[in-house]
C-alpha cells in the first residue's frame, strides 16, 4: 500500500470514528444524566459520566408507572402491526411479481405513481371516523397496513426468484400458498427480515397517528406518554422509605433522561437479534439465489 493510500485510509477512518462518536454521544449523554444526581446536573449540561451516581429517577418512574403501563400498548401495537404489515406486503408483492395478471405493469406503475403523493391527514381521518375505528388500535393498524415503498422493494426481491423453481414446485403439486411459503419466502429472507426491522421500529416509535386517532389516555403508546411526561416534567419529590426523611428532589433533566432511556432501550436491545437474523437471511438468499 502506497503512502498516498495509507493517508487516504487514515482520513477515511478518522471521519468514520468522528461520525461514530457523534452518533453515540446523545445516547451516552442520556445514560449519564439519568444516573446522575439531580442537584449536580443542569439543563443542557454535557455529561459523559454519571455525577454523584444514584437511581432516584428510575425509582420515580417505577412509582409513577405511566411509562410501563403504556409499554403494553406499544408492544401490542408493534407485534400485531408488524405481523399485519409483513403479511399484507408479502401477499401483495407475490401477486405483483409472480402472478400473470392482465395489466400488471400498468397497475404497478400506478402504485409507484402514488409514492409521489403524501397521505392526506384529513381524508384519512374522515375514513377512520366513518368506519367507526376512532380510538381503537384497529384504526392505527389499518392506516399503517401497507407501505408502497416496502411493497415495491419486496416485489423486486421476489422477481429475482427463478421462475423455474416456482414451476418445478407447481409441477410437483404445490399450490400458490405452498409456493410462496416454501419457495419464494426462504429465498427472500433477507429482505423480509429488513421489512420486519423497519416496520417494528416504525410501530415502536409511532407518535403522530396515535395522537391523531386515539383519545383514551389508557390506550396511548409509550412515545405519546413520553411526550406528555416531558412536557409536564417538574421537580418531583421522592421520599426515601417511609415519610419525608432524607427526601430528595428529582430535577426534570434526570427524569427526562431516565424516561427516554426506558423507552428506547428495548428496541436497542432487540436490534442485534434482528440484525443477526438479517445477516443469516442474506447468506441464505445469496446461496439459493
Amino acid at each position: 500500500m502506497s503512502i498516498s493510500e495509507q493517508i487516504f485510509m487514515v482520513i477515511v477512518y478518522t471521519v468514520l470514528i468522528l461520525f461514530t462518536l457523534a452518533a453515540l454521544y446523545p445516547f451516552v449523554n442520556v445514560i449519564a444524566v439519568s444516573f446522575s444526581s439531580s442537584r449536580a446536573v443542569g439543563a443542557g449540561e454535557v455529561v459523559l459520566w454519571p455525577i454523584e451516581f444514584n437511581v432516584d429517577a428510575y425509582r420515580q418512574l417505577l412509582l409513577d408507572g405511566q411509562i410501563f403501563a403504556s409499554m403494553k400498548n406499544t408492544v401490542v401495537l408493534t407485534v400485531v402491526g408488524t405481523f399485519l404489515n409483513v403479511f399484507a406486503t408479502t401477499l401483495a408483492a407475490y401477486a405483483l411479481s409472480k402472478r400473470r395478471l392482465r395489466g400488471r405493469k400498468i397497475f404497478v406503475g400506478m402504485i409507484v405513481f402514488t409514492m409521489l403523493f403524501s397521505g392526506g391527514m384529513i381524508p384519512n381521518f374522515i375514513l377512520i371516523k366513518s368506519l367507526h375505528l376512532m380510538d381503537t388500535f384497529s384504526g392505527l393498524w389499518l392506516m399503517g397496513l401497507i407501505s408502497t415503498y416496502n411493497m415495491i422493494v419486496m416485489k423486486t426481491s421476489f422477481e429475482s426468484v427463478p421462475e423455474s423453481l416456482c414451476e418445478a414446485a407447481s409441477i410437483d403439486g404445490a399450490n400458490e400458498p405452498t409456493i410462496l411459503l416454501k419457495v419464494v419466502v426462504p429465498v427472500s429472507k433477507a429482505v423480509i427480515a429488513t421489512m420486519v426491522l423497519f416496520y417494528a421500529v416504525g410501530w415502536w416509535n409511532a407518535y403522530f397517528n396515535p395522537m391523531l386517532y386515539l383519545s383514551s389516555t389508557n390506550k396511548f403508546p409509550m412515545m405519546v406518554k413520553l411526550k406528555q411526561m416531558l412536557d409536564t416534567a417538574k421537580m418531583i419529590e421522592v421520599s426515601a422509605g417511609e415519610g419525608l426523611v432524607d427526601s430528595t428532589f428529582i430535577a426534570a433533566e434526570t427524569y427526562k433522561a431516565a424516561s427516554i432511556l426506558v423507552v428506547t432501550l428495548p428496541i436497542v436491545l432487540v436490534y442485534p437479534f434482528l440484525q443477526k437474523y438479517f445477516v443469516k437471511g442474506a447468506m441464505i438468499g445469496s446461496i439459493k439465489g
